[in-house]
């Protein structure tokens, strides 16, 4: 297995945004690896060992993001692993550090502030503390993918927990982008 220094793995299904990313960071120096699914991505860690890794959240299919950030982080605990997102909730972004990622960023983000994320080595306990409370809107986003994340993002499984039609979460998730 090689491990190289500037080996950047990209778990993108997103096939343009993937492309301009990649782009973004090879002119930066590092060599790039795609994947579109976790399927793909475990090929590529039969023979790779990547030092960074950018994961979406949501991937068509089988797999969640979340299950993407826990096998990395499992093949090698030294990857510095960012999570981008376009679903950006509390529940997920504590799961996602809980399972081995540095920085959970909501799209869009580009590659300064990837780049940057890569680099925080800890918290920042600067962070401004607000006193705003949560809308009931905000609160049921937040419950709805705290399920999600638990179901790994089955959405017929979700909505039964949350007691609603199949189709009524699927409405609010297509509604919804953060």
């Amino acid at each position: 297995m090689d491990t190289e220094q500037r080996l950047l793995l990209i778990v993108e299904d997103d096939e343009a945004f993937a492309r301009t990313l990649a782009r973004s960071f090879e002119r930066r120096g590092y060599q790039v690896l795609h994947a579109e699914s976790m399927a793909q991505m475990q090929v590529l860690l039969a023979t790779h060992t990547p030092a960074y890794a950018v994961v979406d959240l949501k991937l068509r299919g089988e797999a969640s993001g979340l299950a993407c950030v826990r096998q990395l982080h499992a093949h090698s605990s030294k990857t510095r692993i960012v999570v981008l997102t376009g679903f950006a909730s509390i529940a997920t972004a504590v799961e996602a550090v809980k399972l081995g990622a540095v920085h959970y960023l909501a799209k869009p983000s580009n590659t300064d502030d990837i780049e940057a994320a890569f680099g925080l080595m800890e918290g920042n306990p600067e962070v401004e503390l607000t006193n705003r409370s949560s809308s009931i809107k905000t609160l049921e986003w937040e419950r709805i993918h705290e399920v999600l994340a638990e179901t790994g993002f089955n959405i017929s499984e979700a909505a039964r927990r949350l007691g609603m039609h199949r189709r009524t979460l699927s409405r609010k998730l297509g509604k919804q982008r953060v």
